[in-house]
């Protein structure tokens, strides 16, 4: 299952380190972790300063691993059960970092490893609670911002000539010119749609199945032909026969020659004839 979007974007993902640097802030004043009310004999304002740059020293784990979450999820999808690998991870770094602090800088005679174990307990709490709680306000958040812009757009009709794309939640993601669109490729749970923008080949990635865009499209030229790839026959100019079967070139030097597999070439081949029966012409 794919990881929401909204938790991985650049704005949200500000939001959770920063609530997540308030409740461990307050939470370590009020629930004193790490035998923090032992370790030194200080007034409450200075305690409460130590203390701030102590837990603001270890979300620095939360903000690097978040930055490097950010870059990572613009390129690949994460799955639900790699962000929970991921959070797992944050705590094990920052409970090994706050471990170490107990055991160098404030010499705690138990064992490191005893350390460790408090610390983990601890570090879950911090990172835990302040995750779930963002999780479900960013989740209503999401919710909310969906519905209005639903409302928008059943208000606003769509541009002629523009083709759109709905996501897994029915929400307009993107729209293109139908002149300008290429292709679609499937990248598991999400779709690549390739289109043309300054005359060179563009991608965008859209949260969708390609069976959910094949029905949606069912009845135009945006057609399947593959089980990884639909087609705008509008850019077909060759339909070529090799060794592993049909092919087609589009009328973009630098796109990619689209494979038909033979479950699609029945469909392929009669749109291939209604082009014929309308004056187009491509080239077998």
């Amino acid at each position: 299952m794919p990881l929401p979007s909204f938790l991985y974007s650049r704005k949200n993902i500000i939001r959770i380190i920063l609530f997540t640097s308030v409740f461990a802030l307050v939470f370590i004043n009020i629930y004193a972790p790490f035998g923090s009310d032992r370790w030194f004999s200080l007034t409450r304002l200075q305690f409460f300063t130590y203390s701030s740059l102590t837990i603001l020293t270890g979300v620095l784990v939360v903000v690097v691993s978040r930055m490097i979450m950010y870059r990572y999820c613009q390129k690949h999808p994460l799955l639900v059960w790699q962000y929970l690998v991921w959070v797992i991870g944050e705590i094990v770094m920052m409970a090994l970092f706050y471990a170490l602090f107990e055991k160098f800088f404030l010499y705690d005679a138990r064992l490191f490893t005893d350390l460790f174990r408090v610390s983990v307990k601890n570090t879950a709490l911090v990172l835990l609670l302040p995750y779930a709680i963002s999780w479900l306000w960013l989740s209503w958040q999401d919710k909310k911002e969906q519905l209005e812009m639903l409302s928008d757009e059943a208000e606003v009709p769509q541009t002629a000539g523009m083709v759109p794309f709905y996501d897994d939640k029915g929400v307009l993601k993107f729209s293109v010119k139908k002149e300008n669109l290429l292709y679609l490729e499937s990248a598991e749970n999400y779709v690549n749609i390739c289109y043309l923008d300054k005359n060179s080949v563009s991608k965008y990635l859209l949260r969708e199945t390609l069976k959910k865009i094949e029905e949606d499209f069912a009845g135009t030229d945006i057609i399947r032909c593959h089980r990884c790839f639909i087609v705008n026959f509008d850019k077909v100019k060759v339909i070529r026969r090799d060794k592993d079967g049909l092919r087609l070139e589009l009328d973009v030097p630098s796109a990619l020659d689209i494979p038909v597999s033979r479950t699609y070439v029945g469909s392929v081949m009669q749109t291939f004839s209604r082009y014929c029966k309308t004056g187009d012409k491509l080239s077998e």
